[in-house]
This record gives structure tokens, C-alpha cells and sequence, in this order.
């Protein structure tokens, strides 16, 4: 068991979409176990694969702070047949980077996530057509009136892509919001750099907006294109595995507390 993550995860990129850009197959290893289990551990609940623990890249037991948690990942490992494929499982890759890196270093992580407070995509209308612009109100408003409503951030809306400077408060008061729980932040920082927005991570976190409505918000741009100039099926493809990427992370959201 000393090298499944260094055999299966560290040596190729887990997204597919990636492996197409540098010309490669994912090298998938054959499946080695018969059940994948949790079990109580020290600082939480552990995954093992034929009762042996499963370790991170970092050689840290790969355990989870409540039992549901881990045996939503010991299902992802259940559910692997031949072969094992990090692309198709992606609550795993997401608390193996959770363990590895935010939990000893959280700071850095939240200072990440407040970046986006500055600049967030939520914060950029566009001044047309008309039903671009009906659109992104309709989709974008409800996190922004959160944050004034809820957190007493009040931020500034711009039209274009010119830099609309954000009151120092509203930034201090939306960053007071990110929580300083690894789990709770390690699925914050994946739902806010695959979204570029930090409100809509904050917002889902709060669980003020859905993970659909989340997503949807996200796509707005892109949805609004690809209606106009037809489907872009490369884009699709990857949408579906970030998809993917931000159900484990709003997975997190909801069950750890």
C-alpha cells in the first residue's frame, strides 16, 4: 500500500482534458483490492483497502473528520473496477490535496480565496446585448444581495472589463466569512478557482445558493456564446470533469459542519 497514490495519482495528470494537451494516456493501474472500508483512526475516520490504510502522496493517512465523509470516498474506490482511474474520482483527489496541502498550511489558501474578493467575476456586467446583460443579473445578483444582506459587503459593479477598485470593508467583511476549517476551506478554494468567483463558494458554502445555481452562475459567459456561435464540443468535455470536481467540493460543504 506504501506507493497507490505515488503509483496512481502523482504520476499523470488526473484530468483528462490534460493528458490530450501533452499527448499521453493516462497509465490507469490495474485494481489490486477487493473491498475498500473506513475505519476509526486517529484524527478521524480512515479509508483502508483490504483493512491496510491508504496514504497520500505526502504519506499522510488518507482519513476524513466524519465517517460519512470517508465512506463517500471508500466508495469512489468501491466503485473502480478493472483498473483505477483518478479522473473518475474526484472527492478522493480532493481530500488527498485537502490533507497534503491546505490542513498544514491554511493561511496561504485563504489568502487565495479573499484574491478573487478584488476582482470577482461577479463583479463584471456586460453593457450588452440586452440579453447578456438580463442574464448575468439574473444569475449574479443573488450572491452579491447575499453579501450585502448577510455579510455587510457592500461591493461595487462595473460595466466592461476596466478595474473597479472594491471598498476595503466590503472586502474585510466578505473575507471574514471564509472558514477557517481545512475541509471547509480546501472545498471553498476548489468551488471559488473553478467558478472565479469567491462569492459563489461563500454562497454555497452558506448554502444560500445551490450547487446547479452555482454552476449555472459560473457558465453564464460561456452558455451565452455557445448559443450564439454554436456548441464547443472541447469545452464541453472539460466543463463535465470540472463538473465533477465541484460536486465533491459542495459534497464537503455539506457534510462537514
Amino acid at each position: 500500500m506504501r506507493d497507490v497514490f505515488e503509483d496512481i495519482f502523482q504520476a499523470q495528470p488526473p484530468d483528462p482534458m490534460e493528458s490530450a494537451r501533452r499527448n499521453m494516456r493516462p497509465a490507469l493501474k490495474a485494481r489490486f483490492y477487493k473491498t475498500a472500508e473506513v475505519r476509526e483512526a486517529e484524527g478521524g475516520h480512515a479509508v483502508t483497502l483490504d483493512g491496510k490504510p491508504v496514504r497520500t502522496p505526502a504519506r499522510r493517512t488518507l482519513a476524513a473528520p466524519s465517517r460519512e465523509l470517508a465512506e463517500l470516498i471508500a466508495a469512489e474506490w468501491d466503485a473502480q473496477r478493472e483498473t483505477v482511474d483518478p479522473a473518475a474520482m474526484p472527492l478522493t483527489r480532493l481530500i488527498n490535496s485537502i490533507v497534503d496541502g491546505v490542513a498544514p498550511q491554511p493561511q496561504p489558501v485563504a489568502d487565495e480565496i479573499a484574491k478573487y474578493l478584488e476582482s470577482d467575476l461577479l463583479f463584471y456586467r456586460a453593457d450588452g446585448p440586452e440579453g447578456l446583460v438580463a442574464r448575468q443579473s439574473k444569475h449574479w445578483d443573488p450572491a452579491v444581495e447575499w453579501a450585502r444582506d448577510e455579510l455587510g459587503a457592500r461591493f461595487v459593479l462595473a460595466q466592461g472589463v476596466g478595474f473597479a477598485r472594491q471598498p476595503a470593508e466590503a472586502v474585510a467583511r466578505a473575507r471574514a466569512a471564509i472558514p477557517s476549517d481545512p475541509w471547509r476551506l480546501g472545498a471553498l478554494n476548489v468551488v471559488t478557482a473553478l467558478t472565479g468567483s469567491a462569492l459563489l463558494g461563500l454562497a454555497l458554502a452558506a448554502g444560500r445558493l445551490s450547487l446547479d445555481a452555482v454552476w449555472s452562475a459560473a457558465h453564464v459567459d460561456e452558455d451565452w456564446n455557445m448559443e450564439f456561435w454554436g456548441r464547443d464540443e472541447l469545452a464541453l468535455k472539460r466543463r463535465a470533469f470540472q463538473f465533477a470536481e465541484l460536486q465533491a467540493a459542495a459534497t464537503v460543504l455539506a457534510v462537514v459542519k
